[in-house]
Parts: structure tokens; sequence; C-alpha cells
């Protein structure tokens, strides 16, 4: 193998960080805007006050540490796997989010969301069967 190559087993590895990181992510900004509570006037002082208690949040903080972490990791990967497989395969997220909403956070997930689920998962089968990159380099 070529340093043009880069090895499936690399790019798998990312794409599951990038599952993770998106999920754990979405996951402390739920978890910590569920303890900060809605935003009820769109005032300056409710705005300052909806500041001041999003950015003093740990959860929030986790959250945005998270997704810096998949945005780094995705990145990485797009400097060698096609956009068009890199995102399709992280919709992987889309399986793991209502699991954690339903089993940490304690949301009902509805019979509908989870056949959605299942197409989601189906497709991202499917874009994983196919090459990492198409693109021609000369």
């Amino acid at each position: 193998m070529n340093s043009s190559q880069t090895p499936v087993a690399k790019t798998s590895i990312l794409i599951a960080l990038l599952v993770v990181f998106g999920s754990a992510g979405n996951l402390f900004f739920s978890a910590g805007m569920k303890r900060i509570g809605a935003l009820h006037s769109w005032s300056l002082p409710a705005l300052h006050w909806a500041f001041i208690a999003i950015f003093s949040n740990l959860w929030i903080w986790l959250g945005i540490a998270s997704m810096l972490l998949f945005l780094a990791s995705l990145m990485l990967v797009l400097s060698w796997a096609d956009f068009s497989y890199v995102l399709p395969a992280t919709a992987s997220m889309y399986a793991v989010v209502p699991l954690l909403g339903h089993f940490v956070l304690g949301e009902s997930v509805a019979g509908s969301r989870w056949i959605g689920v299942g197409l989601i998962s189906l497709g991202v089968v499917l874009v994983g069967r196919t090459p990492l990159n198409t693109t021609q380099k000369d």
C-alpha cells in the first residue's frame, strides 16, 4: 500500500469517533439545556440571563468539547475520504442519539422514529459498502 492510499481501518475508526463525539456532544447539550430550562422571553435581561446560564453550565462545556473533537475528526477524515462517503457514514449518529435519549435522558421514542432509525441504518450500511474515495488523483 503506498502513502496515497488510506487504510479502511483508519477511516472506520475515525467514523466511529465522529459518531461518538457527535452523539455525546448532542447528549451533553440536551442535558445542559434541560437543566437550564426554556427561554420564555426575548428581552435583553432574559437573553443575558440565558447567556450566563448556558456558558456557566458544565454539561454545555462538555458538549462544546465533544463537538470540537467531532470537528477535528471530521476535518481529518475529509482530508482523505470523499465528503459523499463520510457524511452519510456518520449518519449512524441518528441511530445512537435516540438510544441515548431513551436510556440516558429517559425520553419516550415513538415507533415511527425507530422505523426511521432503521432506514437510516440501512442507508449507512449501503454507503459503507462503497469506496472511500472516488476522485481521480493525477
